[in-house]
Protein backbone atom coordinates (compact mmCIF):
# COMPACT_ATOMS: atom_id res chain seq x y z
CA UNK A 1 0.00 0.00 0.00
CA UNK A 2 1.29 3.53 -0.67
CA UNK A 3 2.71 5.59 2.16
CA UNK A 4 0.22 6.93 4.66
CA UNK A 5 -1.80 9.71 3.11
CA UNK A 6 -2.19 13.08 4.70
CA UNK A 7 -5.80 13.55 5.81
CA UNK A 8 -7.70 15.83 3.47
CA UNK A 9 -9.05 17.72 6.48
CA UNK A 10 -9.08 17.48 10.27
CA UNK A 11 -12.80 16.64 10.07
CA UNK A 12 -12.20 13.65 7.81
CA UNK A 13 -9.40 12.45 10.05
CA UNK A 14 -11.58 12.71 13.15
CA UNK A 15 -14.53 10.98 11.47
CA UNK A 16 -12.47 8.04 10.21
CA UNK A 17 -10.77 7.54 13.58
CA UNK A 18 -14.21 7.19 15.24
CA UNK A 19 -15.34 4.35 12.95
CA UNK A 20 -16.20 1.30 15.03
CA UNK A 21 -14.37 -1.88 14.09
CA UNK A 22 -16.45 -4.08 16.38
CA UNK A 23 -19.84 -4.04 18.11
CA UNK A 24 -21.36 -2.09 15.21
CA UNK A 25 -25.13 -1.63 15.04
CA UNK A 26 -25.58 -4.39 12.41
CA UNK A 27 -23.41 -6.76 14.49
CA UNK A 28 -25.30 -6.04 17.69
CA UNK A 29 -28.67 -6.49 15.98
CA UNK A 30 -27.72 -9.90 14.58
CA UNK A 31 -26.14 -10.99 17.87
CA UNK A 32 -29.27 -10.03 19.83
CA UNK A 33 -31.45 -12.08 17.48
CA UNK A 34 -29.14 -15.09 17.67
CA UNK A 35 -28.93 -14.91 21.46
CA UNK A 36 -32.70 -14.54 21.78
CA UNK A 37 -33.15 -17.72 19.75
CA UNK A 38 -30.93 -19.62 22.19
CA UNK A 39 -27.71 -19.74 20.20
CA UNK A 40 -24.43 -19.11 21.98
CA UNK A 41 -21.33 -17.96 20.19
CA UNK A 42 -17.96 -16.26 20.57
CA UNK A 43 -17.42 -12.64 19.60
CA UNK A 44 -14.28 -11.28 17.91
CA UNK A 45 -12.76 -14.75 17.94
CA UNK A 46 -9.17 -14.95 16.62
CA UNK A 47 -8.88 -16.55 13.19
CA UNK A 48 -6.91 -19.75 13.83
CA UNK A 49 -3.48 -19.47 12.26
CA UNK A 50 -3.84 -15.83 11.17
CA UNK A 51 -2.50 -13.16 13.44
CA UNK A 52 -4.42 -9.92 13.93
CA UNK A 53 -7.62 -11.18 12.29
CA UNK A 54 -10.85 -11.93 14.07
CA UNK A 55 -14.18 -13.52 13.28
CA UNK A 56 -17.11 -11.24 14.15
CA UNK A 57 -19.30 -14.11 15.39
CA UNK A 58 -17.93 -17.64 15.75
CA UNK A 59 -19.57 -20.94 16.53
CA UNK A 60 -16.35 -22.73 17.43
CA UNK A 61 -17.70 -26.27 17.87
CA UNK A 62 -19.64 -26.15 14.62
CA UNK A 63 -16.80 -24.25 12.91
CA UNK A 64 -18.99 -21.47 11.54
CA UNK A 65 -17.45 -18.03 11.02
CA UNK A 66 -19.73 -15.04 10.47
CA UNK A 67 -18.52 -11.69 9.18
CA UNK A 68 -20.71 -8.59 9.02
CA UNK A 69 -18.90 -6.36 6.54
CA UNK A 70 -19.28 -2.61 6.25
CA UNK A 71 -20.22 -1.45 2.75
CA UNK A 72 -17.49 1.20 2.52
CA UNK A 73 -14.61 -0.69 4.13
CA UNK A 74 -15.20 -4.02 2.38
CA UNK A 75 -16.31 -2.86 -1.08
CA UNK A 76 -20.01 -3.65 -1.26
CA UNK A 77 -20.97 -3.95 -4.93
CA UNK A 78 -24.19 -2.00 -4.25
CA UNK A 79 -23.13 0.73 -1.82
CA UNK A 80 -19.36 1.19 -1.91
CA UNK A 81 -18.28 4.76 -2.50
CA UNK A 82 -15.01 6.07 -3.85
CA UNK A 83 -13.42 8.93 -1.89
CA UNK A 84 -12.26 11.81 -4.07
CA UNK A 85 -9.56 13.09 -1.69
CA UNK A 86 -6.48 10.83 -1.66
CA UNK A 87 -8.28 8.64 -4.21
CA UNK A 88 -5.29 6.47 -5.14
CA UNK A 89 -4.42 5.76 -1.51
CA UNK A 90 -8.02 4.90 -0.67
CA UNK A 91 -8.40 2.63 -3.72
CA UNK A 92 -5.29 0.74 -2.65
CA UNK A 93 -6.51 0.54 0.96
CA UNK A 94 -9.96 -0.75 0.03
CA UNK A 95 -8.54 -3.24 -2.50
CA UNK A 96 -6.24 -4.55 0.23
CA UNK A 97 -9.20 -4.95 2.58
CA UNK A 98 -11.12 -6.96 -0.03
CA UNK A 99 -8.08 -9.16 -0.75
CA UNK A 100 -7.66 -9.77 3.01
CA UNK A 101 -11.33 -10.81 3.22
CA UNK A 102 -10.87 -13.32 0.37
CA UNK A 103 -7.67 -14.65 1.96
CA UNK A 104 -9.34 -15.06 5.37
CA UNK A 105 -12.33 -16.84 3.85
CA UNK A 106 -10.09 -19.22 1.87
CA UNK A 107 -7.95 -19.93 4.96
CA UNK A 108 -10.96 -20.73 7.13
CA UNK A 109 -12.64 -22.88 4.49
CA UNK A 110 -9.40 -24.84 3.99
CA UNK A 111 -9.42 -25.47 7.75
CA UNK A 112 -12.97 -26.88 7.56
CA UNK A 113 -14.92 -23.80 8.63
CA UNK A 114 -18.16 -22.64 7.05
CA UNK A 115 -17.83 -18.92 6.31
CA UNK A 116 -20.87 -16.67 6.07
CA UNK A 117 -20.50 -13.03 5.05
CA UNK A 118 -23.23 -10.42 5.25
CA UNK A 119 -23.26 -6.75 4.29
CA UNK A 120 -24.18 -4.11 6.84
CA UNK A 121 -27.22 -3.11 4.74
CA UNK A 122 -28.73 -6.61 4.85
CA UNK A 123 -31.65 -7.25 7.15
CA UNK A 124 -30.45 -8.46 10.57
CA UNK A 125 -33.45 -10.82 10.71
CA UNK A 126 -32.54 -12.35 7.34
CA UNK A 127 -28.88 -12.72 8.36
CA UNK A 128 -29.90 -14.31 11.67
CA UNK A 129 -32.21 -16.75 9.84
CA UNK A 130 -29.37 -17.79 7.52
CA UNK A 131 -27.02 -18.23 10.47
CA UNK A 132 -29.58 -20.30 12.42
CA UNK A 133 -30.08 -22.54 9.35
CA UNK A 134 -26.32 -23.00 8.95
CA UNK A 135 -25.92 -23.80 12.65
CA UNK A 136 -28.73 -26.38 12.45
CA UNK A 137 -27.21 -27.89 9.32
CA UNK A 138 -23.77 -28.17 10.94
CA UNK A 139 -25.27 -29.66 14.12
CA UNK A 140 -27.23 -32.24 12.11
CA UNK A 141 -24.12 -33.09 10.07
CA UNK A 142 -21.99 -33.59 13.18
CA UNK A 143 -24.73 -35.65 14.87
CA UNK A 144 -24.87 -38.01 11.88
CA UNK A 145 -21.13 -38.73 12.13
CA UNK A 146 -21.32 -39.81 15.78
CA UNK A 147 -21.41 -43.57 16.46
Amino acid sequence: MPDAATPSSPGVSARMSRQASRDTNPEMSVRRLLHASGLRYRVNFPVPGMRRRTIDIAFTRAKIAIFLDGCFWHGCPEHATQPKANAQWWRSKLDTNMARDRETTAHLEAAGWMVLRFWEHESPASAADSIRSAAAQQTNASDSTKP
